[in-house]
């Protein structure tokens, strides 16, 4: 009997060592990049990358290019199958709350879990992030607006998440975005300039720039009613609804 009690928590140790899906499955967060040379490894990743491994079997991952599609693990390994139906794997280490991923190099990508909203008001979802995904032909107007309306709901989702739960702090300068956020408000960025990243969500630089007249003029012709409130995160939200409202 002792020798099957042995057994069992051996497996159960190896079972959390090497990460069970049910472990994975989680919003992982990008803290830094650490050990080996990490020269030109941590380029691509902000305090905005994330990686989305949803319960359901499927993600969404943001490490300077956004993806999505199915996963699956194995042996230390998260094997990801994107959009394109181009397939990947990460090797990867699990301290409590931490996921260290291997990126090359010797170059360690440290990521912390953070909890998630469910269902469609999680801003990490595929359905929140379509303004990331490039085109393949160039977009109507009422397209492009319907890009920018799914970039503002990520936004009023993206504070709702941090309202839901709680959260001291989130950064919202490394977001690719034509609207720069303050502590007390928002203004739109010349088109000058607009994030590099931000460029490529487009076709090519006529509708980018087709965007960014769309957005001027609902700026210039809309006053936003700032919420009365202390909570930064409350106020946030319903800017964006104001924004999304005029774009709907």
């Amino acid at each position: 009997m002792r020798t099957r009690i042995n057994i069992l928590i051996a497996a159960a140790v190896l079972l959390t060592s090497c990460g069970s899906k049910s472990q994975l499955s989680k919003l992982w967060s990008f803290t830094h990049v650490s050990a080996g040379n990490a020269k030109g490894q941590d380029t691509l990743l902000t305090p905005a990358s994330f990686l989305f491994l949803n319960s359901d079997g499927s993600y969404t991952r943001d490490f300077g290019q956004f993806e999505y599609g199915t996963w699956e693990v194995e042996d230390k390994q998260i094997f990801l199958k994107n959009q394109h139906g181009k397939n990947s794997r990460l090797a990867f280490e699990l301290e409590e709350k931490e996921m260290k991923i291997r990126i090359g190099n010797g170059a360690i990508a440290n990521f912390e879990s953070l909890p998630a909203l469910k269902g469609s008001d999680n801003p990490f979802v595929k359905e929140n992030n379509l303004w990331r995904i490039r085109p393949q032909q160039k977009e109507t107007d009422q397209q492009i607006k319907e890009r920018l309306y799914n970039h503002c709901k990520f936004w009023e989702n993206y504070f709702t998440w941090a309202l839901e739960k709680d959260l001291q702090r989130i950064d919202v300068r490394s977001t690719p975005t034509l609207i720069k956020i303050y502590s007390n408000g928002f203004s739109l960025k010349p088109y000058k300039d607009l994030p590099p990243t931000w460029w490529t969500y487009f076709y090519d630089s006529a509708d980018c720039k087709k965007a960014t007249d769309q957005m001027t003029y609902i700026f210039d012709n809309t006053n936003i009613a700032w919420g009365n409130t202390e909570n930064k995160f409350k106020m946030f939200i319903g800017a964006f609804q104001q924004l999304g409202r005029q774009l709907d």
